[in-house]
Formats: structure tokens, C-alpha cells, sequence
């Protein structure tokens, strides 16, 4: 049987699988068919729109044009040809942290049902799009429409299953020409699992996956050519199994290995003394750049009480010292070794003025302190279907406090993403590593590979896909001005 899988990228509190990340959900169903001797051809929404909108044909942007991110991440496939042959397509869809994205537009439902309407093989909708979706915050998701599909599968794998097809999985990239980050799955669920809008309890419960089984995936990978990888589908990785010998032995057995980032960490486990010697082993073991992702949501005691977030303020603050007094060196790169990030929610239940105040005054210590943040987040909340949150007032707090979030946002960038960005790379700086990606008009935008990297802007057109050192020279709110360096 002929599988076309049509990948229309996700986005999950617990995982990435926006390019330059290749989330799970493709390759698991990739290494699956394959195991089972279909034939599976490897589709992104970006080859869906390049045939039905643009004819098949890429043109290069004029110098007044930005590159056009919606057909940036084709693969090796023609989707006419693929689709033609197919008897069943794969759609992967769901959005449920809504971002904003350099290089790719995730396809949403409205617009691929759109463009596959009039395809007559069998449709399976698969991915969190079937828990809900939605690609902006402050919204509540976006209902399906299932009358084009014929069937939907959430293709639920144990780990036990994954080791039987995990190689084969890896073969996926011969389709994709450019470099991916792999995100790597390391657990399931929270053993937590309270906070009244996230989803992840509804989808699994807690359950580490063995580090074995971790180190074979990347290994395949590998062993096929990813040098980029990030232990990122999980709800904390201080929580993994025995975390400081995965790092130790993935790069032992990967040697030449150019990334190998993590991502969401929850700060009580930072602040024990195992913790302290998991962060020891990200800096000795992953590569700079790194982020530990803290869910801290608000500094608002009722607010986390409310929402029944498992951050306290003071835990919070104890876990980015922590971070910062081992990863605050700066390595190889020119980027920090290993700094915090936090997550901001708007819209949470018992939200009002005062919360933004507690915000600032949080943050605002953190700058007094002379203690540093990689990055802020700050994202309105997506009513899920389900959660505590939607059983309990929904988007009330949404609707009521809308009219703030604008300034209340400006005043996280202003006064403390701005100088916190002075700090964490002076004027002078040499960033190296990094990837140029796209125009916008006489500006090319670039950043290196990894978790939430810096966004630089270095006036002039250079060619794109190709990996340069760039001087800090000035900076916007979120992102550095950069000069290319020999």
C-alpha cells in the first residue's frame, strides 16, 4: 500500500514540530508503515501549497519581498507525482502554543481541507488537532470538520513499540534536503499534571521513556546525518531516566555532534541537590545556547492558586539562580551555556491588574539581582477542550482583560527583554554558528540552530542556508543587529 504522510506541523507544550524541528508524529508513523513494507512518501504542507498555489514553481523574492516561509520547508517529494500514487494520506495537524515562526507557517484546518478537498485517496486526520487546535492565543480552538476525512487515528505508540521501528523512522530524512533539529521524546505526561490549561494530562499519563531506548533513536539519526537534537518532548527533563548518563553517553557514542539541547523543566526540580548536579551535566554535556523552559506562568500568588500551577515565585527565582551560577559562562559559540526561560500566560483564571504588577516586580528583581534570562514568553492563553481551565469559566478572564495585554506585553519588552538582552550578549559579541534564513527586503534574518535561538538581522541580502560568525552591533526588543564576521 502506498502512505503519503502530510506533515502540517505542531506545536505542544510538550514538544516542537515546527521546521527547523522534525516533531515525533512523522517519523513514528514514518518508521511504522515502513516496518510493515508500505511504500511512504514524506510530504510537508509547504509541498501541498507550492503544487495547488504556485503551480510546483519557487521564485525568488524581489529585494523589496520577504521570502515566502509558506512554501520555505519543501522536500525532496513533487507533491502532484506523491499524492497521485497515494492511496492513503496522512494528514499531521495541531497547534496548541501558538508561536510565532521565522521560516515556516503551520497549515491550519481551514486551509488544508481547502487544499485537499479534491483528492480522492483515503484521508486519516491524526495529531493534536484532534484534542484541539488553535494557530493564535486568546481563542478557543478551532473546531473540526470531519465530514472530508474518513477517519481519524492518534497512532498511539509505547516506547516498547517505538524500539521495534525506531531506525527505520530515521530514514525519513532522506526525503527533507535542509537540516532539521530532532526532537527527541523522553516522557509522557506530567507527573504534576494540575496546571488548568495545558493538555498533556489528557493525552498520557506520567511515563518516562527508558535511556536506552533515548540514546538508540538518536543514534539513528545519527547515523543517517542529524548533527542537531533536542530532548524536548517532555514536561521535565530533571525528571528523565538517569539524565545525567543519557547526556554523558549520547555524546560519547555521537561524537560529532553540533547541538543537543533540552527544553521544559520544572523549577522544583532545580532547586534539590540531584537537581543541581542535572544542571552541572547540561552544561558539561549539551551545547551553548542551551534553555531550560520554566513553566512559571504568572508570579500572581492567586492566579497560581486559581490555576493550580505548581510554581511558586520563590521557587521560581531559587531555580534561575541555580541555572544561572553553573550556565551563565559563556561558551564556544558566543552564546551562554545554559540560562532559564520563562513562560508568561495571559488570560488565566483570577487574572487582574495586579497580576502584571507582580509580574514586574518578579522580573524586575530578577534584573536587581544581575541574574539572567535567555528568553521571556509570553503568550495569551488557548481555551483547550477539557482542561480545568475551559470547565472553569473558560475565556472570562480572556475577554475581560484583552484591552490590557498589549501594554502589559510592552512593558515586559521594554523594560526588562531590552536590557536583559544588552546583558546577555554585549556590543561586540562574535555569534557564531549561525544559519542564515530568510530576506525581508534588504535584511537578511539568521539564527543558529537550537532551542528558542536568537533571531539576528544583518542588513544587506546574503546568501541563504549558509552557516556564518556575526558581530553584535545594536539591538531590537527581542532580537540583536549583527555585521558578518570572517
Amino acid at each position: 500500500m502506498f502512505y503519503t504522510i502530510l506533515d502540517c506541523y505542531t506545536d505542544e507544550a510538550s514538544g516542537l514540530g515546527v521546521p527547523p524541528y522534525l516533531g515525533t508524529y512523522p517519523r513514528y508513523i514514518y518508521g511504522k508503515l515502513k516496518s510493515e513494507g508500505h511504500d511512504v512518501a514524506y510530504l510537508t504542507i509547504d509541498d501541498l501549497r507550492l503544487w495547488k498555489n504556485h503551480e510546483g514553481i519557487k521564485k525568488e523574492p524581489s529585494e523589496k519581498e520577504k521570502t515566502n516561509i509558506f512554501i520555505y520547508n519543501t522536500t525532496d517529494n513533487d507533491a502532484e507525482e506523491a499524492l497521485s500514487n497515494t492511496d492513503a494520506l496522512i494528514i499531521i495537524i495541531g497547534i496548541q502554543v501558538p508561536g510565532k515562526y521565522l521560516t515556516a507557517q503551520p497549515g491550519i484546518l481551514k486551509e488544508v481541507t481547502h487544499l485537499i478537498k479534491d483528492l480522492k485517496m483515503k484521508k486519516i486526520l491524526t495529531g493534536p488537532a484532534l484534542q484541539g487546535t488553535q494557530l493564535e492565543g486568546g481563542k478557543f480552538f478551532e473546531k473540526i470538520n470531519l465530514d472530508i476525512f474518513d477517519e481519524k487515528n492518534e497512532f498511539n505508540f509505547s516506547f516498547e513499540e517505538l524500539d521495534n521501528f525506531i531506525t527505520k523512522s530515521s530514514e525519513i530524512l532522506k526525503h527533507i534536503p535542509d537540516k532539521r533539529v530532532i526532537e527527541i521524546e523522553t516522557g509522557r505526561g506530567c507527573k504534576v499534571g494540575k496546571c488548568s490549561f495545558c493538555t498533556e494530562p489528557l493525552k498520557n499519563c506520567f511515563l518516562n521513556r527508558n535511556k536506552e531506548s533515548v540514546i538508540k533513536e538518536i543514534k539513528a539519526f545519527y547515523d543517517q546525518g542529524a548533527r542537531h537534537f533536542r530532548l524536548g518532548k517532555q514536561a521535565d527533563f530533571y525528571s528523565s531516566d538517569r539524565p545525567i548518563e543519557m547526556l554523558k553517553e549520547i555524546r560519547k557514542k555521537c561524537p560529532k555532534i553540533e547541538v543537543l539541547h533540552i527544553d521544559n523543566v520544572n523549577a522544583n526540580s532545580v532547586i534539590t541537590p540531584y537537581g543541581e548536579k542535572i544542571t552541572e551535566a547540561i552544561v558539561k554535556y549539551c551545547t551553548p545556547g542551551n534553555i531550560a523552559a520554566l513553566g512559571v506562568e504568572s508570579f500572581d500568588s492567586d492566579v497560581i492558586k486559581a490555576n493550580r500551577l505548581n510554581t511558586s515565585p520563590e521557587t521560581a527565582i531559587k531555580a534561575i539562580k541555580i541555572i544561572n551560577k553553573y550556565g551563565a559562562k559563556r561558551g564556544d559559540n558566543g552564546m551562554p551555556c545554559f540560562l532559564p526561560g520563562i513562560n508568561i500566560i495571559f488570560g488565566l483564571l483570577n487574572e487582574n491588574k495586579e497580576t502584571h504588577k507582580k509580574n514586574m516586580e518578579a522580573l524586575q528583581k530578577i534584573m536587581e539581582e544581575n541574574i539572567l534570562l535567555r528568553r521571556i514568553n509570553i503568550r495569551q492563553v488557548v481555551v483547550m477542550p477539557g482542561t480545568y481551565l475551559e470547565k472553569h469559566r473558560g475565556n472570562k478572564f480572556l475577554r475581560k482583560n484583552k484591552q490590557y495585554y498589549w501594554k502589559w506585553r510592552n512593558d515586559i519588552r521594554q523594560k526588562i527583554d531590552y536590557p536583559m538582552l544588552n546583558k546577555l550578549v554585549p556590543k561586540g559579541t562574535i555569534i557564531s554558528d549561525v544559519y542564515t534564513e530568510m530576506y525581508d527586503g534588504k535584511t537578511t534574518f539568521c539564527r543558529q540552530m537550537g532551542t528558542y535561538p536568537l533571531i539576528i538581522g544583518v542588513k544587506g541580502r546574503i546568501p541563504l542556508k549558509k552557516k556564518v560568525s556575526v558581530k553584535v552591533v545594536d539591538y531590537m526588543l527581542r532580537s540583536i543587529v549583527g555585521e558578518v564576521v570572517e
